[in-house]
């Protein structure tokens, strides 16, 4: 009898009747248009003006911020609430290398990243051992210690900050090719080179937290978000995994944060470490949009900067009209406005499951048939 079964086995498998895909037609089309719009994304600076540049500029870098989050959130189970700390410290750390140590501002930014990550060690040491809304509120506590720390820092500016060096600026990587290539400006090369660098961070983030959800990694992370301890059982290993995912978060973060103050030219430690700018819009990017979706994040960061746009002269009305908006979305999407779509669409447009195809069915490794 198991003799025939494997033979039968064998034989399925050597006509290939079985096979597992998780990309999806539709995922395959969005490749494609993706791509045409990341070409002309790239394009933008000799094509639109400054004020549509740093538009452009702001929207990439609230997208990478709001993707690291919902990997940290959203994937990992792990619901923070001060991924200022990594801001303030990337930014500072730029500023620091910059000012101090006479780093070229492009070569201090992956720099800024490593030194927030660095940060992030002994953060997760003692925010590890906190859990659910006492987790939350230890990250926010340990924010404000480092931005009270850095306050502290007169070479920087102490409490009122400082400024880059026009010198750092104007000398920087790029920008006299930019000039002499294109005919550019100096502010404007600038600012060009800047959105590059925050168009390539956003699209590289995406890509490495989509090749990390389909890897087996992306499996085991699922398993900790959904039962952490049925994830130890199996022999997946919780603590290092989310290790992994809080300091790859930190310096993506950081990075960001330094390109964010690098395009300012201005820091102060309020600014750098603010609790509405830098987590409290991330998290309504994200639960808009649809937390523990990659596509989420896109759609949230668009509605934000359209919002932002339309209502930000109102002053507290727009806080108020953003927060209103959030607590409807969770009472009627829970899962957001692309967790309503693709729950009445099917559409996925960076599909993670695994579908076994084939058969006379199909199944889905997530459960059941797929039809």
């Amino acid at each position: 009898m198991t003799t025939g079964f494997n033979t039968m086995t064998d034989d399925i498998n050597a006509k290939g009747a079985w096979r597992i895909e998780t990309r999806t037609k539709l995922s395959g089309l969005f490749s494609i248009a993706a791509i045409a719009v990341v070409v002309l994304m790239a394009a933008a600076p000799f094509a639109v003006s400054r004020g549509v540049v740093q538009d452009l500029f702001f929207i990439l870098t609230m997208l990478t911020l709001a993707q690291s989050w919902n990997l940290l959130a959203g994937y990992a189970g792990l619901i923070s609430v001060g991924q200022q700390l990594f801001v303030g410290c990337g930014a500072y750390a730029l500023f620091g290398l910059v000012i101090l140590a006479d780093v070229d501002p492009l070569i201090a930014i992956p720099l800024a990243g490593l030194l927030a990550a660095l940060v992030a060690i002994p953060t997760a040491f003692f925010s590890f051992r906190l859990y659910g809304p006492y987790f939350a509120i230890g990250t926010w506590v340990i924010a404000e210690v480092g931005r009270l720390l850095l306050a502290q820092w007169k070479a920087l500016g102490g409490g009122t900050g400082t400024s880059l060096p026009r010198d750092a600026t104007r000398d920087m990587l790029g920008l006299s090719a930019l000039g002499d290539g294109f005919g550019m400006r100096p502010a404007a090369a600038a600012d060009a080179l800047a959105y590059w660098l925050a168009l390539a961070l956003a699209v590289a983030t995406i890509t490495l937290i989509y090749k990390l959800l389909r890897s087996k990694h992306g499996l085991g992370l699922a398993a900790v978000r959904d039962n952490e301890t049925a994830a130890r059982a199996l022999g997946v290993d919780a603590l290092r995994l989310k290790s992994a995912i809080y300091l790859l978060t930190a310096f993506v973060t950081g990075m960001v944060g330094a390109l964010i103050y690098l395009q300012k030219a201005r820091i102060s430690p309020d600014a750098a470490f603010s609790l509405t700018d830098w987590t409290a819009y991330v998290v309504f990017i994200v639960v808009i949009g649809g937390i523990g979706t990659i596509e989420g994040p896109l759609l949230g960061v668009l509605i934000f900067f359209a919002l932002q746009n339309a209502f930000s002269s109102y002053g507290s009305w727009y806080l108020l009209a953003l927060g209103a908006l959030a607590i409807v979305t969770m009472l009627f999407a829970p899962q957001g406005l692309w967790g309503l779509i693709s729950r009445r669409t099917g559409w996925e447009l960076f599909p993670v499951r695994r579908l076994l195809k084939g058969g006379p069915a199909s199944f889905d490794t997530m459960g059941g048939p797929n039809g």
